[in-house]
């Protein structure tokens, strides 16, 4: 095996070139698909060090039986150097067990490919536009946007890790009546800079202490030009300035977390651009958009109801349950209308999209994959698109919740969490959950320096290599690859484990679920400080055994490339890997 191959690429490789191989000869027919085909370890470690599928998913196909696939692809793989047994387990799975020259050429290649162990050219240079965020700009950001903010983000990082060309996107919905809130706060802002006593801030204004500046920056410009002018005067224009010292002050946030889009995309210009009549042009010229009229609402019929004709999309055709509105009985955009054109859009511009969204948009996620679902790219195939939800974060400080924040009104600022805990402890903890499960972030125990901490037992992990790294260059000892033969078996179980890494990335990246590497990291973190505490009852378990320079080399030379592997999966997260604590 190459060092710029990794060993589970290289088995898979090889089990490609057994069904070469078994096609040339004529046990199996050419040209079967090998998509399901898999390569992983097996679910029971006591059944070897690999297992694939193969038989089972290519004999319905080949029109064979599983077991007699099985045994022609056993009796190819075990030609393989590497492969000490082959054996078939069940209907036909196929489970290897290698040498531990393998596992150790491994280690070997995880030191030679350094920060690039783990990448992948699996995307293929296709572009993913991934739109994440897209809070409404009407405040800073609050712990209520973060999670999704760091999915999106380290889901951007993965994407590119594994031969993606990303978009990371920010939509900003500056044409909703929301924004129109947010220029008529501000102006209450703009007269109290003026020196006006505007008591408590009215009902359905934002409160916050945020806008403050804001009206001051107004009435700088404008002096008292439009103080008692009539709204229409100064609604759009504040509106503008309002957004724009919005969107500093998000991208500011967003900045803290290490977060920075590609594209700010505005919901004003789309429409001003005209992309939802050409989203619906090109709608209807495919038959996709006709006028009709909805249904009544179930249940009791309000006594204003009127049957109207409107332009209506036809999203039952995918999967939804009724045909959507495109416009309102008055010509303007429906909210959905607007969403499919921002979707058109970018269908125009990427390979495939996927949306991160709060859970509390899950009635929407239906009706705009029928949108997108109607949409095809260059090559006439429909955009592939996906939506993940992802849950609201409860907030606690040893186990009470959070008192909100003063100044943003009614919510805690994620500048201020950042503040408290640091940019590495916010966006690890939001991984260590699948997004779609509830999720507490209590302030004390994401800073607990224990085992139950996932963020301090992964930094530790890092911070142990370091340290024995520098201890042992004290006493004139360094990492060596030569003589990787007198690792033993704790030590091959540990490289085993470390070299999934690659895979794991890939699979996170194919699944769109980031939380993957943080659990690997978790895994792989938990294994290492498993492996240390042999160390700490029998003396010759450890990593500096001074009296044998040649065994304390290729520990050490295991630990560095521990060490390289929690660096390389906190990288992609977006974490600094820390060297003491």
């Amino acid at each position: 095996m190459s060092t710029n191959q990794t060993l589970y690429a290289a088995f898979a490789g090889h089990l490609s070139a057994a069904l070469d191989a078994l096609e040339g000869a004529g046990t199996l027919p050419a040209g079967l698909k090998r998509s399901a085909v898999t390569v992983e370890p097996p679910r029971d470690p006591s059944h070897g060090d690999l297992a694939t599928n193969a038989a089972m998913v290519l004999a319905k196909p080949a029109g064979m039986k599983p077991r007699d696939l099985a045994e022609a692809l056993v009796a190819e793989l075990s030609k393989l150097e590497a492969v000490t047994s082959a054996e078939i387990a069940g209907p036909g799975f196929i489970n290897l067990r290698l040498a531990p020259s393998a596992w150790l050429a491994e280690l070997r290649a995880i030191a030679a490919m350094g920060a690039d162990y783990g990448k992948s050219a699996m995307g293929a240079g296709t572009t993913v536009n991934i739109e994440y965020v897209s809070a409404n700009p009407t405040g800073p950001m609050h712990m209520g946007h973060c999670r999704g903010a760091v999915v999106g983000d380290a889901l951007a990082s993965l994407l590119e890790h594994a031969g993606h060309k990303v978009v990371r996107e920010y939509y900003v919905n500056d044409a909703g009546a929301q924004v129109d809130v947010l220029a008529r706060s501000a102006h209450l802002r703009y007269r109290e800079a003026l020196g006006e006593a505007i008591g408590e801030i009215p009902e359905g204004l934002y409160p916050g202490d945020y806008l403050k500046s804001v009206g001051e920056a107004l009435a700088r410009e404008f002096g008292d030009a439009y103080v008692a002018a009539p709204e229409s005067d100064w609604l759009v224009l504040f509106r503008e300035k309002a957004v724009a010292a919005m969107l500093v002050m998000i991208k500011a946030d967003l900045a803290l977390l290490g977060i920075h889009h590609d594209l700010f995309s505005s919901e004003a210009e789309v429409q001003a651009a005209g992309k939802p009549a050409e989203a619906e042009a090109w709608l209807r010229a495919r038959g996709l958009v006709y006028d009709g009229v909805l249904e009544a609402p179930k249940g009791k019929t309000p006594e204003d109801w009127e049957p109207v004709e409107l332009p209506l999309f036809k999203s039952t055709r995918f999967g939804d349950d009724q045909d959507r509105p495109i416009r309102k009985s008055d010509g303007s955009w429906t909210y959905f209308g607007a969403d499919l054109a921002y979707h058109f859009q970018k269908a125009q511009t990427a390979d495939a999209l996927v949306d991160i969204w709060g859970a509390d948009h899950a009635g929407t996620v239906k009706r705009i994959k029928a949108a997108v679902a109607a949409m095809t790219g260059a090559d006439g195939d429909p955009i592939p698109f996906e939506v993940k939800l992802v849950q609201m974060v409860q907030l606690l400080r040893n186990g009470e919740p959070v008192k909100m924040s003063k100044r943003a009104g009614t919510f805690v600022t994620l500048a201020d969490v950042v503040s408290e805990v640091g940019k590495d402890v916010v966006r690890f903890t939001m991984l260590t959950r699948k997004p779609e499960a509830q999720m507490d972030f209590d302030f004390a125990k994401v800073v607990e320096a224990s085992k139950d901490n996932p963020v301090f037992y992964v930094q530790y992990a890092h911070a142990r290599v370091c340290s024995t790294l520098r201890k042992a260059a004290a006493e004139g000892l360094a990492p060596s690859g030569e003589n990787v033969e007198l690792l033993g078996e704790e030590e091959l179980e540990l490289i085993k484990l470390a070299a999934q890494y690659p895979r794991i990335v890939e699979a996170a990246a194919a699944a769109r679920e980031p939380h993957r590497v943080a659990f690997f990291l978790g895994d792989l973190a938990a294994a290492f400080h498993g492996y240390w505490n042999l160390g700490n009852d029998r003396i010759e378990k450890r990593f500096i055994v001074v009296q044998d320079g040649n065994l304390t080399g290729a520990r050490l030379f295991l630990a560095a490339q521990i060490g390289q592997l929690v660096r390389n999966g906190l990288s992609l997260l977006g974490v600094e890997a820390v060297e003491e604590m």
